[in-house]
């Protein structure tokens, strides 16, 4: 398998010192405007532009990080580009289109604007997304950086042998840039995105790529958790959030299926050794006809 992983880590959390140059101290990298491919076609194939890897043995088991309001704090201002664009689109209030936007976030934005217009033309819909990609790309993330303890968290996971991936609704070419001006790309062995499919697609796909190990989803949405929780061999954890007019506590994360939320990350790594000892402690059922 091919990796795209920097032959140096970054980190920008002050409780790590990481070799070179923080994220800090490097001017940011513009992101281009790249057209969401996975709109072209009605309900794109997973992973359409390169074979799937071979299915391969890792050392422990997997970590599903999702992008948005998990490692990245730009819940706030990507919930603003996309009031201004269902704003301006559909005439929708902005402070409503908002809530509208935050409440079904999680979702691939094609699949929110489906259930929030549906009386609208898909082409239309398409249109709009379209925009909210290329807005979220060139606005959203270019203010957008990692949460404070993400560099540490992220670094512990790796040198206790998980193997960190990456689900994201941002295109996957977007998601990799930005990860690599955060100088975090390094700790994370593949990232699919809005070309590769929907969560619940990607979650498979991460089973098929890594069998026989625990699955860990770590998410900041409705959406996220239940994915995960229909997902078998996936255990969900999520990050609560709070932005303004908006909140999403630890107690509605684990009502829609996590085991584990909290509104930081830090103690994550604990809690993913808690419940993979418990995985562990579960009798295994016997093979069918054995006893």
């Amino acid at each position: 398998m091919t990796s795209s992983r920097r032959s140096t880590p970054g980190a920008d959390a002050p409780e790590v010192t990481p070799e070179g140059p923080t994220a800090g101290d490097e001017p940011l990298i513009p992101l281009p405007v790249l057209a969401n491919k996975s709109l072209d076609t009605p309900e794109p194939s997973p992973l359409p532009d390169e074979p799937p890897p071979e299915p391969r043995r890792v050392p422990r088991g997997v970590i599903v990080f999702d992008l948005d309001g998990t490692i990245l704090d730009d819940l706030n201002h990507i919930s603003e580009v996309a009031a201004d664009v269902m704003a301006t689109a559909f005439g929708t209030p902005k402070q409503e289109a908002r809530i509208h936007y935050l409440a079904t976030t999680g979702m691939p934005f094609e699949a929110q604007l489906s259930q929030l217009y549906p009386d609208v033309p898909a082409a239309d819909r398409h249109k709009v997304a379209r925009l909210f990609h290329q807005r979220k790309a060139t606005e959203a993330y270019g203010t957008a950086h990692p949460f404070p303890e993400m560099s540490r968290v992220l670094k512990r996971l790796s040198l206790e042998k998980w193997t960190l991936v990456i689900s994201t609704g941002a295109e996957k070419e977007i998601a990799d840039l930005l990860l690599e001006r955060e100088g975090i790309r390094y700790w994370f062995e593949a990232v699919l995105g809005a070309g590769q499919g929907t969560k619940r697609e990607h979650l498979a796909e991460y089973r098929r790529r890594f069998p026989d190990v625990p699955v860990f989803l770590i998410g900041d949405s409705r959406f996220d958790m239940e994915a995960a929780s229909s997902t078998p061999g996936v255990t969900a954890l999520g990050r609560a959030s709070s932005v303004p007019g908006w909140a999403l506590t630890p107690k509605d994360l684990k009502k829609w299926g996590a085991v584990w939320a909290d509104h930081t990350l830090t103690n994550l790594p604990e809690a993913i050794e808690r419940f993979e000892r418990k995985s562990a402690a579960r009798p295994r059922r016997p093979a069918p006809g054995k006893r």
